[in-house]
């Protein structure tokens, strides 16, 4: 079987309904990036951004996963998948998708101040406890805080989405603007024999002079689009 390897950023939730950050009228509209996703933001004002994605995870029991996420999981009949996600919803683990890299993090999880990548103090919230409270603690005595990679802070995740990567025979970039770094630089790291996909309906600016096989479509389209051509192919 085939190692295939998707990035995936806000352009594949979107259809579902998540708020994108970065488009007009998205979330940094509404709140400064420095407010709420950095750690000077959470040490000025934990409450406000502990509220902020508290409403983050109220919009999750809205929302379903889209025909593109479905169609990702469905892929794993035929190839050995991996999803690389900048995306923080659980839309993927909703759709099936089995093998999943979160680089920024997971809304669903709380975890402690003081020591945020310890396991033992990582939990999953179920949906009745999607409400967190200054004064909810972790393990080691902590405030729980959302566990979420903010700006400035390193992204444990990207050496396993790098080894991945490179291991890739098909490699597809699906509704990411390849702005945010680390997540953007992984199209260096696909081996040069490796067929590569970008699934968009805005030109994105890859950076890169290698043949990239661009689908000018939205995340649902532009995967029923790829499921076709990886059969023709």
């Amino acid at each position: 079987m085939k190692n295939l390897v998707i990035l995936t950023g806000a352009g594949m939730s979107a259809e579902s309904g998540i708020s994108t950050f970065r488009d007009a009228g998205g979330l940094w509209d509404c709140y400064p990036v420095e407010q709420v996703a950095t750690p000077e933001g959470y040490q000025r004002d934990p409450a406000l951004v502990i509220n902020f994605y508290n409403e983050r995870r109220k919009q999750l029991l809205e929302v379903k996963p889209n025909h593109g996420h479905e169609l990702l999981a469905e892929f794993e009949k035929d190839y050995h998948v991996t999803v690389i996600t900048q995306n923080i919803d659980n839309l993927h683990e909703r759709a099936g998708s089995s093998h999943i890299i979160h680089l920024h993090g997971e809304l669903t999880k709380v975890c402690s101040t003081r020591d945020p990548y310890n396991p033992h103090y990582i939990k999953e919230l179920k949906p009745e406890e999607y409400e967190v409270k200054l004064g909810d603690k972790a393990g080691d005595g902590s405030q729980l805080r959302p566990f979420i990679v903010w700006f400035g802070e390193a992204v444990p995740e990207i050496e396993k989405a790098i080894l991945c990567v490179e291991k890739a025979d098909i490699f597809v970039i699906i509704g990411t603007s390849l702005n945010v770094y680390p997540a953007a630089g992984l199209l260096h790291y696909v081996p040069g024999g490796a067929e590569v996909y970008l699934i968009d309906p805005k030109p994105v600016e890859t950076h890169t002079s290698r043949l990239i096989h661009v689908i000018r479509k939205g995340a649902s389209d532009g995967v029923d689009e790829l499921k076709g051509a990886l059969r023709v192919g």
